[in-house]
């Protein structure tokens, strides 16, 4: 009997076994399940082939068509597979939980492996994150600060300390701002980034307070889903100051060291903001090695935006905390007694 399981009982299952996406390459790149394995029964060419042949032929062209493909490999899908799961239990899913996930299934149980499938496949799954942005209710609460205030250390701070955190700069591989892909890896996809998302909140307990960092609506090319940006732009927010040299220290910490070219680049993002005097200044500075002076030229239009964002704030609670020093550790401490205040 097939062993089939649901979009919510992927924590579970994933837990015990590994889960093999069976979808080709292109459309694991684009979007996948956390955790989850690629494990193409089609490359992309021969996707593109086996669907040509449905919708210019016929069904039974195409399934003739994917029997010749996949034959040659049904031996090295067992061997792999084997490999993969060495106690013998694993669950495999498609785009739909139709044919190519059946096929793989029916295939692996026939070599002695006990395989569970995934109900309606990715899109399924898709369809379980998308609403998770709306039906879950957080008790978010939002770090605020100027640029070069350290927000993210603070963060992880504070899970330090046992607070919840979702890191949106993490997930997104991009720090935020027009310098925010300097020294990142490549950033996922929106759909990537919209699916490690739900996993982070799916690790949490909705219950208690979740930090997470001041942001725009983009970071980099991605976006916060709708219904967790609406969470955020009203949850309550505590804006951390620190000194201005400490803010200098925690840029140039950031920045100092890649790639003069992309310091630059990131500069001329912003230059219609910055005006041609202060855009020629920065560079320059760049050029004669004077990083803390492009700094302070790139916090000055940093500042005026931070300020328009919290005079638009919509927040249901703004409190500002002064420091006279830039420690996210003891930052991360006196946030937490903000919070347990009446």
């Amino acid at each position: 009997m097939e062993h089939q399981v649901t979009a919510a009982d992927l924590a579970t299952i994933c837990a015990t076994r590994p889960l093999l996406d069976v979808r080709a390459p292109g459309e694991f790149i684009q979007g996948h399940i956390p955790g989850a394995l690629s494990f193409p029964l089609f490359n992309d060419e021969e996707r593109a082939a086996v669907g040509t042949a449905y919708k210019q032929q016929s069904p039974q062209r195409a399934f003739e068509l994917g029997l010749d493909l996949v034959g040659p490999k049904m031996a090295g899908f067992v061997r792999e597979a084997r490999i993969l799961a060495p106690r013998g239990e694993l669950a495999v899913h498609c785009w739909r939980g139709g044919q190519r996930s059946g096929s793989m299934a029916w295939l692996l149980r026939q070599s002695g492996l006990r395989v569970a499938t995934l109900e309606g496949g990715y899109k399924a799954y898709r369809t379980a994150v998308l609403d998770s942005f709306t039906t879950s209710a957080l008790s978010l609460r939002i770090v605020g600060g100027r640029t070069g205030s350290g927000k993210t250390k603070i963060l992880h701070a504070l899970r330090q300390l046992g607070e919840q955190i979702i890191d949106l700069e993490g997930l997104a591989h991009h720090k935020g701002s027009a310098f925010g892909f300097i020294g990142e890896s490549a950033q996922p996809t929106v759909e990537q980034f919209e699916n490690d998302l739900h996993a982070a909140m799916q690790t949490l307990d909705p219950s208690r307070r979740i930090w997470v960092e001041n942001e725009s609506r983009s970071i980099g090319r991605v976006f916060i889903p709708s219904g967790f940006w609406q969470q955020m732009t009203t949850a309550p927010l505590l804006s951390v100051s620190i000194p201005q040299a400490d803010r200098l220290r925690n840029l140039l910490a950031d920045y100092v060291g890649t790639d003069k070219a992309d310091l630059e680049r990131a500069f001329m993002k912003i230059r219609s903001k910055l005006g041609g005097q202060h855009l020629k200044a920065a560079l320059e500075a760049l050029r004669g090695d004077d990083f803390a002076a492009a700094a302070e030229i790139a916090l000055r239009y940093y500042d005026k935006t931070y300020q328009h964002g919290l005079d638009t704030n919509a927040a249901s609670h703004f409190q500002q905390l002064e420091f006279s020093h830039g420690d996210p550790l003891e930052i991360a401490r006196q946030l937490i007694q903000a919070e347990q205040q009446p």
